[in-house]
């Protein structure tokens, strides 16, 4: 019966996608035998290798926050005598007196100067998500970060001879050659993994990034402790070399997808492409720009995006300096125990994710209500953490341990907004995460500059309460808003029945002589 079996074809394959929503029965749609049975197929070495490339992405971005700490000449920036918070007067915590660095830099230029590499990382993320998807995603991603790291080396030449100014350019390039990581790793994982798999391998691809920021910053705190060249500026050569291997190996070993692989087996190719593809091929379609500014699911995404980028990155950033300046630490400790909420948050991320997948599948759920109940505890716990650690600073075990809690909640994220593109529109959801990603990072470049401005050399507990606060409410309010406005529902605006069916395809339907129904290209 090939009419019917067209049909089913067009059930299961609307868009040329087999979607995430209609996997129940995707074991019948694909020959058992056809399923790869090798234990590390190549589609979990490209896995491993975008989860690699995340690391590296964030420990570049990071690397700078624990370094300025030890660039900082801290007793010279407060005339003579470097400023630490001592409020807590029946507190006996010993000041660090760590050997201070060459620069004399305000706690408002340092909010500047970590600020620089965003200002790059912003502007690419639209452009490269529009090009990964003409021109294909590997070479942006792979050279993107090659550059990156390559200008590693450059860090400490800069911050000596070109000082603030040539910094900052150095960082801006950086942050350039970052721009690809996100929208083009959404891109290649499009291509490589089957929709019953992208749960998982999305969680573990995007995990990279607590995994980098889990490496960056204790290694970084021993390398500013003991390293050579002064200390600091060997956390850029250590990093850069890193980062150039693995940027040389992506480009190496690496492939575009599935069809242009010369050494992937033939089953597993088959099998991630018809679950992917299916036997119909169409045309993407035009996006639908009208429809998506209009959409209030996708302002529900982009408003929880950006509040989660202005807290993240406010902790991200700050924090190395408030364990310095409040708690105390030394910063040899300082990496490593600024480390921990990220290894936290690396653990939830995992955890919770197996939870949605659960809440989904056994149908106790919609998808809606999963997106939104994970995402209030990836947004509500870190904002409700740093109300209550601007209370407990003269404890610094407790609010270490409130922070910690704060941030593992966060993970909550990967499995909430973080994916939510793909329920919204499979076909255009690489292109609404360079758009969120973009306008998140905006305000997430935002962070370390008001934090700076706040602080200002005055780091009281009062003033970092602040700095907590505005984070907490923006947490709070973007993550409310989502609860509003958010969906779990494929919109309106995303439309299948609206692609051109490509000549191929229209040809084979043609001389089955079997009634077909056209899919005309909406004009």
């Amino acid at each position: 019966m090939p009419f019917r079996r067209s049909k089913l074809n067009h059930r299961h394959h609307r868009d040329g996608h087999i979607l995430v929503w209609d996997q129940r029965n995707l074991h019948e749609s694909l020959d058992e035998q056809d399923t790869p049975k090798r234990c590390f197929a190549t589609r979990y070495f490209v896995t491993f290798m975008l989860f690699l490339g995340m690391a590296n992405a964030y420990v570049m971005r990071t690397n700078m926050s624990v370094a300025i700490v030890a660039m900082v000449n801290h007793t010279a920036v407060n005339e003579g005598n470097e400023v630490f918070d001592d409020e807590c007067g029946d507190r006996d915590i010993p000041v660090d007196n760590g050997q201070d660095g060459e620069f004399k830099w305000s706690s408002s230029l340092q909010g500047y100067i970590l600020s620089s590499f965003f200002y790059g990382y912003v502007i690419t993320q639209i452009p490269f998500g529009i090009l990964a998807k003409k021109f294909g995603a590997m070479r942006f991603l792979g050279y993107g970060m090659l550059i990156n790291s390559v200008f590693a080396f450059l860090v400490p030449v800069a911050a000596r001879e070109g000082g603030v100014w040539g910094l900052c350019a150095v960082r801006f390039i950086q942050g350039l050659g970052e721009g690809p990581i996100v929208p083009c790793t959404h891109a290649m994982l499009a291509k490589w993994i089957p929709p019953n798999e992208r749960s998982r391998m999305g969680a573990a691809v995007y995990a990279g990034a607590q995994f980098g920021t889990i490496i960056s910053m204790p290694l970084s705190g021993l390398l500013a402790e003991y390293g050579f060249d002064g200390g600091w500026p060997s956390i850029f050569y250590v990093f850069g070399v890193v980062g150039t291997v693995w940027s040389i190996a992506f480009l190496f070993f690496v492939h575009e997808d599935p069809s242009s692989h010369p050494t992937i087996d033939e089953r597993e190719k088959r099998y991630i492409n018809d679950a992917l593809w299916g036997a119909d091929v169409i045309k993407s379609p035009p996006i639908p720009f009208k429809a998506i500014a209009k959409s209030l699911p996708f302002y529900a995404i982009l408003l929880a995006h950006m509040g989660h980028n202005y807290g993240y990155e406010t902790l991200m950033t700050e924090l190395p300096t408030y364990m310095k300046q409040v708690l105390r630490f030394s910063l040899k400790s300082n990496g490593l125990l600024s480390s921990l909420p990220y290894l936290a948050m690396w653990l939830f991320s995992m955890f919770i994710s197996v939870i949605a997948d659960w809440m989904i599948s056994s149908k106790r759920f919609s998808l809606t209500a999963t997106r939104k109940l994970i995402n209030s505890i990836g947004q509500y716990g870190p904002g409700l953490a740093l109300i209550a650690a601007s209370y407990t600073g003269c404890d610094r075990a407790l609010t270490l341990a409130i922070l910690t809690i704060g941030v593992g909640l966060n993970g909550g994220i990967y499995s909430g907004f973080k994916i939510n593109h793909l329920d919204l529109t499979p076909r255009f959801a690489g292109f609404l995460m360079a758009i969120t990603n973009c306008l998140a990072n905006l305000a997430g470049l935002l962070a370390p500059i008001a934090a700076g401005n706040l602080i200002n050399n005055n780091p009281t507990m009062g003033q970092w309460q602040i700095v907590f606060f505005i984070a907490a409410f923006v947490y709070i309010i973007c993550g409310t808003f989502y609860n509003i406005f958010g969906s779990g529902e494929r919109q309106f605006w995303d439309q299948p029945e609206n692609d051109e069916q490509k000549p191929a395809l229209a040809a084979a339907d043609a001389n089955s002589n079997q009634p077909t129904r056209a899919i005309t290209a909406q004009q």
